[in-house]
């Protein structure tokens, strides 16, 4: 089956071929989406990650990264039911001139997760899961669009 998934375009997670050798990635510290990217992109080979924006081939800036959690539904008590987890990413990509190579857009993924105040615990942890997942998929996305990016 592994053979027929790589004849429709099929790729592994994470391994992009990226149109650069050389990246800085700026943002807020508190970015789990940068923290994220930055350790993923660390080992990779062929790839030189600068501490400086004006020596990369790219510079690829977190604007924002922001978690929300909106209730979505009420039991007849008032109590929570469900919420609706919200992250979003903004980021843009500029070339070694300036340029902008990706405009400044944003990345929005949601989830919703039943809530029950008997399971507190479990709960906290489930909402931790899916914060992750949605920061996973974040990343991905950000790495396809690196990865079809034109320097």
């Amino acid at each position: 089956s592994l053979c027929l998934a790589a004849g429709c375009g099929f790729q592994l997670r994470g391994e992009h071929t990226l149109p650069f050798s050389t990246l800085h990635i700026a943002g807020t510290a508190a970015s789990p989406v940068a923290l994220t990217l930055t350790r993923m992109l660390q080992g990779r080979s062929g790839l030189t990650l600068t501490a400086d924006a004006k020596s990369a081939q790219a510079a690829l800036e977190i604007l924002n990264d922001a978690r929300e959690r909106h209730i979505l539904a009420l039991s007849g008590a008032g109590k929570v039911r469900e919420f609706e987890l919200r992250q979003r990413v903004s980021f843009r990509v500029r070339g070694a001139d300036g340029k902008e190579l990706i405009p400044a857009n944003e990345i929005v993924i949601t989830r919703s997760f039943a809530f029950n105040d008997a399971q507190v615990l479990a709960k906290e942890t489930e909402e931790a899961m899916l914060y992750k997942d949605m920061q996973d998929d974040i990343v991905q996305q950000i790495m396809r669009r690196l990865a079809a990016m034109q320097l």
